[in-house]
């Protein structure tokens, strides 16, 4: 086993690889007889498992990637996007028998979206085949448990199993599920090996079935899970472990589109992390990250680098 400074990557982002058909303002009122009107339409390359990613490596960390992409244009556009922002993509797979899967997200006014999923969102590979690739990480995130490839407990298990053997930091993030539906239960055994895991609220009450944000956390802690931070749209965020709990305001923005702001905060969170930051400054960074990511259309668009978020920082938390 390479020793933590050996390795080649700070972070392997695993999950899936799509693209985003961005609509915004999108007027339900037709102007023809199949005919409707919206503000923009855009291409974007997405997925959490690219947003986390695209974003790590543009703050500094050398970043992997364990993918699959279809041999289409869809998967052109993501691996392009990929190098263009540093992103090692020497572990994604190009399968000719699967298409990339797109999802049209229909944005508001406030930022807020819906997204349609197909059945190419059904395609499950296999990353635990790959899993050799963890010896050569300090950090792994899984983007996301409950979606493809991370809807099936033996997927999880081997992927954890492996990342705990080679002293691997393993996130996670998560999702309400789609096509295959699980619950805690049924991966009690992963979950202890997870350090950190990042719900949002709506995921936390479905998951946990509490209202409350602490008593949500609580339950995840319960099945041992190490670290848990709740992403609270507006409200800001919430980290608790069974040392301490802490509170983080949102920061005061204009959205635009929330599209990926979870992805770019989870990987801020890591990167802070791995460079030794105490977990609330490293919470306070990941907000910036989450906050900078709603105010361009596309999960990728406006966070640059590591000096803007802290130049953000420096000009929000006065």
């Amino acid at each position: 086993m390479s020793t933590l400074t050996e390795r080649k990557f700070d972070i392997i982002c695993i999950g899936t690889a799509l693209v985003d058909s961005i609509i915004k303002g999108f007027d339900p009122k037709p102007v023809s007889a199949s005919g409707f009107r919206a503000v923009s339409g855009s291409l974007n390359a997405g997925g959490e498992a690219v947003n986390e990613a695209a974003a790590a490596a543009k703050l500094g960390c050398r970043t992997g990637i364990l993918c699959s992409l279809g041999a289409d244009a869809a998967g052109d556009l993501i691996a392009a996007e990929l190098v263009k922002n540093h992103v090692d993509i020497s572990l994604v797979i190009r399968d000719p028998d699967h298409q990339t899967p797109v999802s049209t997200m229909f944005v508001e006014e406030d930022g807020s979206r819906r997204s349609v999923t197909n059945e190419a969102h059904r395609y499950n590979f296999h990353p635990e085949r790959f899993c050799d690739c963890l010896a050569d990480t300090k950090a792994v995130i899984l983007g996301s448990l409950f979606r493809a490839p991370f809807n099936d407990p033996d997927v999880i298990r081997e992927v954890v199993r492996m990342a705990h053997k080679n002293e691997v930091l393993v996130f996670a993030d998560t999702k309400l599920p789609n096509f295959r539906k699980l619950a805690l239960p049924d991966i009690a055994d992963s979950l202890k090996m997870i350090d950190y895991i990042t719900p949002n609220e709506d995921e936390a009450r479905y998951y946990s079935g509490k209202e409350d944000p602490e008593e949500m956390a609580d339950v995840f802690l319960e099945y041992g899970v190490g670290n848990v931070l709740i992403k609270l749209g507006g409200r800001g965020c919430l980290f608790k472990n069974a040392e301490r709990t802490d509170y983080l305001p949102a920061c005061h923005i204009d959205a635009v589109d929330a599209t990926g702001a979870g992805d770019n905060f989870l990987a801020g969170y890591v990167s802070e992390i791995l460079r030794g930051a105490d977990p609330s400054d490293a919470l306070r960074f990941a907000n910036a990250c989450g906050a900078i990511c709603t105010t361009a259309i596309g999960a990728g668009t406006a966070l640059k680098d590591r000096a803007q978020v802290l130049e953000f920082m420096a000009e929000t938390y006065r």
